[in-house]
């Protein structure tokens, strides 16, 4: 995998001289490279309306490599409540994907245990592609803060990414800060004074905190809540005086003058904000932490039933109309290959793992 999606892209169509435009996709596809124009490649069946022509060809070759798949109904399984971002993503997406593949994709929300009892119903069932599992952050993060009856890596092969999406770190009006350093300093000046909320223990937002927390070198005291909500409005009144929140859940009350939003967290600004510096250009060089999400399948799931899911889900991601309700959430879409995917959720469980042994979080507590 030492390759760049370049250099493999041009090997493949060295091989392909001589061969047809449609077999040349048939390749790429199989290579796990995406969002390549193949040239006179044919378009699926059912293309997607406002998909590009690359993505569509692509998912046309991975198509005509599955066979008789789906076979029956899809279920998307969500291990969260309905509302949140990989809610609404997944629904998002399985409009599109019901008319592209031809079988009713469906939504499942199985809610519970941080997002754990919806992994466990998806590392059980058959490895078929027929069903798979929307995963957001929660995914890594279980096994710093609980004990579970599955593995977060071994039972599972990742299908894409969706999304990723930006933290506010926002602060209450009180609070006599209007700059990430002035936050630093503040905290400095007067160590455990300071309080930051979260959504609860082992969420993202608390997470979020936390690193902020350990890459700023200040001492402060977590205050979790029940929710996002509960912990906006405890910012709002000052009793928590930073917030790592999601950008979609602070930003009405940011624009309504009743929280003062001083970075986002994530590497690059968010395009719903940006004026709004990232955090590492404010004032922690290298801070980073999203809020992202994704599709897995149970493990041993064949290739190229994996393959065929990640190109149809990439043709949904390209659609005018899915960009624009993820961004008007605060999201961007992102899609890439089913391998990145995999390395990208090892890299998340090893980062969230360090940080919990730095925070003195542990399993069970």
């Amino acid at each position: 995998m030492g390759d760049t999606t370049g250099d493999v892209v041009q090997a493949l169509r060295q091989r392909m001289r001589g061969r047809s435009a449609r077999a040349a996709a048939l390749a790429v596809v199989a290579a796990g490279v995406t969002g390549v124009v193949i040239a006179g490649a044919a378009a699926p069946a059912r293309a997607q309306p406002g998909a590009t022509a690359a993505a569509s060809a692509i998912a046309g070759a991975a198509a005509a490599r599955t066979g008789g798949f789906p076979s029956r109904p899809i279920r998307i399984v969500v291990g969260f409540t309905p509302g949140g971002q990989p809610d609404i993503f997944s629904r998002l997406i399985s409009a599109r994907l019901t008319e592209s593949l031809g079988q009713t994709v469906v939504v499942d929300n199985r809610p519970g245990a941080g997002s754990a009892i919806g992994a466990k119903i998806v590392a059980d069932a058959q490895p078929d592609g027929h069903t798979l599992l929307a995963v957001s952050a929660a995914h890594v993060i279980q096994p710093a803060v609980a004990k579970l009856n599955y593995d977060t890596l071994r039972d599972f092969a990742g299908v894409t990414m969706l999304y990723s999406s930006a933290y506010m770190l926002v602060v209450p009006n009180a609070l006599p800060v209007t700059s990430v350093k002035e936050l630093i300093g503040l905290a400095r000046a007067s160590p455990g004074q300071l309080n930051f909320g979260s959504a609860g223990p082992g969420s993202g937002t608390h997470f979020a905190g936390e690193m902020f927390k350990d890459m700023a070198k200040i001492d402060a005291v977590h205050v979790p809540y029940k929710g996002v909500p509960e912990a906006l409005t405890d910012t709002v009144a000052n009793r928590v005086q930073f917030f790592m929140a999601p950008l979609s859940s602070a930003v009405s009350l940011v624009k309504d003058g009743k929280l003062r939003a001083i970075a986002v967290s994530t590497a690059r600004r968010a395009s719903s904000f940006p004026e709004l510096p990232t955090i590492a250009e404010a004032a922690i060089a290298g801070f980073e932490f999203d809020s992202w999400g994704g599709i897995l399948a149970p493990a041993k799931t064949p290739r190229p039933v994996i393959r065929r899911l990640n190109a149809e889900i990439g043709v949904a991601l390209t659609i005018a109309e899915v960009q624009a309700r993820m961004r008007a959430l605060g999201a961007e879409p992102a899609h890439g290959t089913p391998e990145a995917f995999d390395a990208f959720v090892a890299k998340q469980l090893a980062l969230i793992a360090a940080l919990a042994r730095r925070a003195g979080i542990t399993a069970g507590n």
